[in-house]
């Protein structure tokens, strides 16, 4: 299970970066997420987890989704929490410098 779910993240990142560069893409993701996944080659993906991208841009309401619960909170280190957070910030989720 914990494979899938690195699978789909890596996944998600990879929509998040094109999407920033991409208004085609950006806008596919948007109607249809399931042909984004497609799109970046993550047919399997696709198909087993139903996933809405938001775009946010330009509006002065923003929809942020809070990340899954952690059963142990206490037992996480600073770099797990970093995991689990994704290391987005608002302007470079999935991005590298």
């Amino acid at each position: 299970m914990a494979n899938h779910e690195q699978e789909l993240n890596t996944a998600i990142r990879e929509v998040l970066k094109r999407s920033v560069v991409d208004p085609d893409f950006r806008q596919l993701a948007t109607k249809n997420s399931s042909a984004a996944l497609e799109k970046i080659g993550r047919k399997d993906l696709a198909n087993a987890t139903q996933i809405t991208f938001i775009d946010n841009y330009g509006k002065s309401q923003k929809t942020i989704v809070l990340p899954d619960p952690i059963a142990s909170p206490e037992l996480l280190t600073e770099e797990d929490l970093e995991q689990v957070a994704g290391g987005c910030t608002a302007t470079s989720c999935g991005t590298s410098a």
